[in-house]
């Protein structure tokens, strides 16, 4: 896509909706309320002008720790549209996680969710933070002009960050540039979805990660959609109120959560569903949780890989071209290729790294030279995901690079090990990590979560283990617990399991 020097992401996907006659439209659906695309517009600009009245100039940036209703595009869109660059950061972490955020990237405002306020006893101590506001900031607009002129950026300007979730170590502040939002909206939620003016989109995903963003501003902004918002977390209760109640045509999900909504006696019968088109990211979707979900709905999940560095899914599924157990094919306008630890591609089948080359790549991380110059080499991303790809094309999850085993002087993906454990009857959720034996040798260890009410012993799991994979594979040790450490946005945590 070419795009004039002088652009702004927020007059593009808000402004446009005016233009287009939408002014009329329900843009947004939250715990409180319904929102037009005339009322959207008239926010984002008030709270662009609060801003700056603050003080606040382009370029500065500001920090969001704000649960998904309405005041959050509000806030994010109206700083884009005054020229400050606003910091999106999960909702879920403790306050040395957003001391750190706030003072790695000197933000001069923290947007607040009033409940989240307690995470942030710490706020006298920065030097560089000069403003807090707290949601939800009705009041606060009524006092704004309704008007505002946009700040004169370009397509290449920094438009935002997006904090990694800092699954292996401290999160990276992921600088995008405002021509992404538009690119992804157009390559994916156009280009493999098919989005239309007529979907309601509801994501469990939330706004402050890459693929939330995608799903819940940028794709359904571009299309004239419609968006269900939810503040409370995703789980399979709320997720089922909002389907049955609000009626999506799309949902957004990770593997996780749709594990969990299978297991509940609570899900909804088709009838009660007006659903096209599931998709899932974050992990790979096990085969068995997309055929037993087109079992109980008609409806497919197309599983699909995104990162915080490309923004959104640049290797998916797509209606009338998927493969279970697999991530499918390039999305079109993205290239993708496997290489070896020299940097050589592999041959067809082989497990090697993926590699990405694509227009909506972040411009660095924030104030780390070393890991930009590592995942950032020219044209092509690191993902620090290892795949193969098989003789039509598509490619198959094989683990994190920092994940994998090497078993008797083989490689292992406990991402295989998991799925062949998930797909037994009994087994919710697995996470498969190395143990070294008495030997000192590396071997597969699993903890398993089982799904309520059911019960399957170690030797029972590592005989089925062995039933479908080659028998190396199996887990030496299988650990029964609760639950496993996962992210705020569903990734399991393996590095936390490894001690």
């Amino acid at each position: 896509m070419e795009f004039p020097r002088s652009y702004n992401a927020a007059v593009d996907l808000v402004d446009g909706n005016l233009e287009a006659g939408r002014a009329g439209k329900i843009a947004y659906i939250d715990d409180a309320g319904q929102y037009t695309f005339g009322e959207l517009a008239e926010r984002v600009s008030r709270f662009g002008n609060h801003l700056l009245s603050l003080g606040l100039r382009m370029e500065d940036r500001i920090l969001i720790a704000m649960h998904d209703s309405i005041d959050w595009p509000v806030a994010f869109l109206g700083a884009i549209k005054a020229g400050i660059v606003p910091i999106a950061v999960n909702t879920l972490l403790t306050p040395k996680d957003y001391e750190y955020m706030l003072s790695d990237s000197r933000a001069k405002a923290l947007l607040v969710s009033e409940p989240l306020l307690p995470q942030f006893p710490f706020l006298k101590k920065l030097p560089f933070l000069q403003h807090v506001i707290t949601s939800p900031f009705k009041d606060l607009l009524k006092n704004t002009k309704p008007e505002l002129a946009a700040a004169p950026t370009t397509s290449d300007d920094p438009c935002f960050w997006l904090y990694s979730s800092g699954s292996t170590g401290m999160p990276k502040g992921t600088v995008h540039v405002h021509s992404s939002m538009r690119i992804t909206a157009e390559l994916y939620a156009d280009g493999v979805l098919g989005l239309k003016e007529s979907d309601v989109i509801f994501s469990a995903a939330k706004f402050f990660f890459a693929y939330g963003l995608g799903n819940s501003l940028s794709f359904p902004l571009a299309a004239g959609a419609t968006t269900v918002l939810m503040a409370e977390r995703p789980t399979p209760d709320a997720v089922f109120k909002r389907l049955t109640e609000k009626k999506p045509t799309l949902f957004f999900g990770v593997p996780t959560l749709y594990a969990g909504m299978l297991a509940s006696p609570a899900f909804p019968k088709k009838e009660n569903l007006d659903l096209r088109l599931c998709v899932s990211a974050g992990e790979a979707l096990p085969p068995q949780i997309a055929k037993s979900f087109k079992e109980k709905t008609g409806v497919d999940i197309l599983d699909g890989i995104g990162s915080t560095e490309m923004l959104h899914i640049f290797l998916s599924n797509r209606p009338g071209d998927f493969r279970h157990g697999t991530t499918g094919k390039p999305v079109p306008g993205y290239e993708v290729k496997l290489v070896d630890e020299q940097g050589a591609e592999v041959k067809q089948g082989e497990l090697g790294e993926l590699l990405i080359k694509g227009p909506t790549a972040a411009n660095l991380y924030w104030n780390n030279r070393a890991k930009s110059r590592g995942t950032f080499a020219g044209e092509w991303t690191r993902s620090g995901d290892k795949y193969t790809r098989d003789a039509d094309g598509y490619y198959a999850y094989g683990g994190r690079t920092d994940d994998m085993l090497k078993v008797s002087g083989i490689w292992v993906s406990p991402a295989e090990v998991e799925a062949a454990l998930v797909s037994h009857e009994a087994v919710l959720e697995a996470a498969v990590v190395g143990k070294e034996d008495e030997q000192k040798l590396v071997k597969p260890k699993a903890y398993v979560v089982l799904k309520p009410g059911k019960q399957a012993t170690t030797e029972e799991l590592q005989n089925y283990v062995k039933s479908k994979l080659a028998p190396y594979k199996y887990p030496r040790w299988i650990e029964f617990a609760t639950e496993l450490p996962k992210t705020a946005t569903g990734k399991i945590q393996r590095f936390k399991l490894r001690g």
